[in-house]
């Protein structure tokens, strides 16, 4: 077995404890830990990359039990790239941290660290069950995040996003109850085979299920009408944690894609593609609710929240056509929609802090220090997210238009992403002209700032960073799109993957039975 596979799992868990235990009075130690515990994640995750790139999945069975009867953690081409995509926005988001919102609340980077186990685990796991459980954990680390640095307003966001949260783990438990009432298992390669065995008896309840799952990974998605959580939420936190939770929607969408790919695919009798005929539907609402949102916005961290719900509705889009091209069009989109969101929550709150009294609300407001800079990678930022030529988001929104051609609600689709895509230049124009360009014409290219300049360096790289990410993406847009194709076909094509979970022998419909 290939214990590397285990490594992005048990590093973060044992950085975390080490944080509290030695270095709990010493930030700089905290720091030193930390960093390095996700660049060693990071390059760990590269390798992973690269060897699930070069063969078929492969599989690691805690304690020597073969699955489905132990646990079992599957790295495939899929769950290597959301591995890379996770330790790579953590890395960024913690340059930007360590200046001074490390300093603002009690163990930041064990909770971070945490954080990012669960992370992993969720990409990495084969089984429904220990998704649950590390769904928990991720939760658990993420409701400390949230109310770092305390202040009523999170307090009261946190409040709501540890209540939703709740009600999602509990009805993911009674999903659980259900499929494994039916099926008598929760691995999911087990599942793919047992699914389509199901009697017609029983099909009521295992699709009740598969559908409780599919409501759990959309409250995690913000897909409409499960997304009143996040504007709020994501607005209320520091800005490093809103960037890290960039990657937290798309947890959710990755476990759509892996359940109803693997479990709920052609493959599974009465219950085979169980989420189309919703998902789609409610994906053309979240874009179009997150863009007029962001033409509503008036604060800089309002509008980059809707943005992001109006992005998920974009990915959701592709992922819900559930066919190969739309589905690695979605992938694309996905990774250049995780450090458009992470850089555009930390470049808003580099102008709060420099604006003072206005904070980061669309009003116009005195000069403020290194506004000529903010102002380039603020446009930049919005160039990419609103899908404009040449960047990442232009390529991944045309990928998306040519992937959901022919199939049901395509032409809907076609309609909505470019109209809505006008809706957001619009706001973002809006956003620019009244942070960027008012001031001066108020000031008349003069006048002192009301605040004196935050220390610029590494908040201002880390922000850099992940916009020039979005840059090489579009620069290698052709190699990145023959791996992503690759991993598409990897995901409707599940006979790899029970083969390597259950054994070249396993049964893979009905008729092999």
């Amino acid at each position: 077995m290939n214990h590397w596979i285990l490594v992005p799992i048990v590093l973060p868990s044992l950085v975390a404890p080490l944080i509290v235990l030695a270095a709990r009075h010493d930030i700089v130690l905290q720091r030193c830990f930390s960093i390095a515990g996700i660049t060693a994640m990071l390059a760990v995750s590269i390798g992973l990359l690269i060897q699930a790139t070069g063969g078929p999945p492969q599989v690691y069975d805690l304690g020597n039990w073969p699955a489905p009867f132990g646990i079992v953690m599957v790295l495939d081409r899929l769950s290597a790239l959301m591995l890379v995509l996770a330790s790579l926005l953590a890395l960024l988001v913690l340059m930007y941290a360590v200046q001074t919102w490390d300093t603002r609340g009690r163990h930041f980077h064990a909770l971070f660290q945490f954080q990012m186990m669960g992370v992993a685990g969720a990409f990495l796991t084969g089984d429904l069950f220990n998704l649950f459980v590390f769904f928990e954990v991720l939760l658990i680390a993420s409701y400390g995040l949230m109310l770092h640095g305390a202040g009523a307003e999170r307090l009261r966001a946190g409040f709501q996003y540890v209540a939703v949260n709740l009600a999602g783990s509990t009805l993911f438990l009674i999903a659980l109850g259900l499929i494994y009432g039916v099926t008598g298992t929760l691995n999911m390669a087990d599942l793919a085979v047992r699914v389509p065995l199901v009697p017609e008896a029983d099909q009521a309840l295992l699709r009740t299920g598969g559908l409780l799952l599919l409501v759990v990974f959309a409250i995690k998605a913000a897909l409409v009408p499960l997304h009143f959580w996040l504007p709020q939420t994501y607005a209320a936190a520091s800005a490093p944690v809103a960037a890290l939770f960039a990657i937290m929607t798309k947890v959710g969408a990755y476990s759509i894609l892996r359940v109803f790919t693997l479990i709920f695919g052609e493959g599974a009798g009465e219950a085979a593609w169980l989420a189309a005929p919703w998902l789609m539907p409610a994906a053309l609402v979240t874009l179009v609710l997150g863009m007029v949102g962001v033409v509503a916005a008036r604060s800089l961290r309002w509008m980059v929240c809707f943005g992001t719900i109006g992005s998920m509705g974009t990915l959701l889009i592709a992922l819900g056509a559930f066919t190969v091209t739309a589905t690695s069009a979605g992938l694309y989109y996905l990774m250049h929609s995780t450090f458009v969101a992470a850089a555009l929550f930390l470049l808003a709150d580099q102008v709060a802090q420099r604006r003072g009294s206005h904070d980061d609300s669309l009003a116009p407001a005195p000069r403020y220090p290194h506004i000529g800079l903010l102002s380039a990678l603020f446009f930049v930022a919005a160039i990419a997210m609103v899908g404009m030529p040449p960047l990442s988001g232009f390529v991944g929104k045309l990928l998306i238009l040519d992937g959901v051609r022919g199939v049901p609600l395509g032409s809907w689709a076609w309609v909505l992403l470019l109209s809505t895509s006008v809706l957001m230049l619009l706001g973002f124009a809006r956003a620019g002209s009244r942070v960027f360009w008012k001031p001066t014409a108020i000031e008349g290219g003069a006048g002192e700032a009301e605040v004196a300049a935050p220390p610029a360096a590494m908040p201002l790289v880390a922000i850099a960073l992940l916009l020039f990410s979005t840059v090489l993406l579009t620069a290698f847009a052709g190699p990145v799109m023959d791996f992503l194709d690759g991993t598409a076909a990897q995901l409707f094509e599940p006979r790899g993957y029970i083969a390597a979970v259950l054994g070249p022998e396993a049964p893979f419909t009905v008729s092999d039975f």
